[in-house]
């Protein structure tokens, strides 16, 4: 096996053309690849990428390929969305294209083209400790653009085959290295969008996608069970959400609770948005085993939230119950929860439960 070629996941943007030219100064075989996962709209996939991409490898005199996998990319990440709308949650698409796509077909194809090494413009690290031979996972050097959140179901295999480049740098030092290096997409801006939602529009995604009985009104009520009006679908809504609700209130309402068997809305004033308990399902454990007692962590319930003291009690079933030490607000299903300790990431999993006092 060659223990410098490396496969290169090149979409077009800064991060990955910036991680493909410092690995290629390191002394690596460096091999691009372009991974076709959409041709339904949206941002992801674009002619323009894999132009952009072509122009960097050409740049840097490195092989680039383009990798079909629009198969993989709608059965595992597309069918999730959708599902998770219909089951009243809120999914996180980037997470499951890292574990199922980036990390898992790439994987997949690097082994068969004799690399043993797969790398993306990740802003995260990963390290191997020595004692235990268990591989960890840690915050990039960038606060602002730490990614490890988005990469907590990775397993031990996967991390044990990956190179984060930009593990030590800033954005702006990333833009700096692109730009002495002469990278044409140096100063390329990136999207925060879902890459294959066209305009962010949700509902007219799903409605392209979904069965008619997905779609069907509903009430809308209070958390005393009161009716306020109706909705026109579930897939509508997510926790957090300001919705305004006619009679004259001072006091605008936030949806605290999404029933699918009910196929109702619970709305309620801010402060009933909090909670402080939750269940967490599918929980991955990276940089440590899976404990046998309660641990105390920092707990993250969104990429954007701040995380939050916690303590974390192992259930049975890849479960997990988090009490946090102060209530926490629009806790969401289907959301990932990620467990820190400093800047290791210890584990996470998926939300499945919410508990209010």
């Amino acid at each position: 096996m060659n223990r410098k070629r490396v496969l290169v996941a090149m979409s077009g943007g800064v991060d990955s053309s910036t991680g493909a030219y410092l690995l290629k100064e390191g002394g690596f075989e460096v091999i691009g690849i372009s991974m076709k996962l959409w041709d339904g709209g949206g941002k992801c996939c674009s002619l323009n990428d894999f132009e952009d991409a072509r122009k960097v490898a050409q740049k840097l005199s490195i092989p680039l390929y383009t990798l079909n996998l629009v198969e993989e990319f709608e059965k595992e990440v597309v069918e999730y969305f959708c599902q998770e709308y219909s089951n009243a949650r809120t999914p996180n698409p980037c997470i499951i294209c890292n574990e199922k796509i980036k990390f898992g077909a790439l994987l997949d194809k690097a082994k068969k083209i004799d690399a043993p090494f797969i790398a993306t413009g990740h802003y995260a690290k990963v390290e191997q400790n020595l004692s235990t031979q268990r591989y960890s996972l840690k915050k990039g050097e960038d606060a602002k653009k730490d990614q490890s959140y988005f990469l907590f179901s990775l397993s031990q295999i996967q991390l044990s085959h990956i190179i984060f480049p930009l593990f030590n740098l800033t954005k702006r030092e990333v833009r700096q290295i692109a730009a002495c290096a002469e990278l044409p997409v140096y100063n390329k801006k990136e999207s925060q969008e879902i890459c294959f939602i066209p305009q962010k529009n949700y509902n007219e995604f799903l409605k392209k996608r979904a069965l008619d009985s997905f779609f069907k009104p509903g009430l809308i009520k209070d958390k005393n069970g009161r009716e306020l009006g109706e909705h026109a679908g579930i897939h509508l809504f997510t926790v957090g959400q300001r919705k305004g609700i006619g009679g004259g209130r001072k006091k605008p309402f936030y949806v605290i609770e999404i029933n699918k068997e009910e196929n109702t809305v619970v709305v309620g004033e801010r402060e009933d948005g909090y909670a402080k308990t939750m269940q967490i399902a599918k929980v991955n454990w990276v940089s440590i085993p899976e404990p046998q007692e309660a641990i105390f962590a920092r707990v993250k319930i969104r990429y954007q939230h701040p995380e939050s003291l916690a303590t974390i009690y192992p259930l049975n079933e890849k479960k997990c119950r988090v009490d946090f030490l102060h209530p926490q607000w629009a806790i969401t299903p289907g959301q990932a929860a990620v467990f820190y300790e400093k800047d290791t990431l210890l584990g996470g999993g998926w939300i499945e439960k919410v508990g209010r006092e």
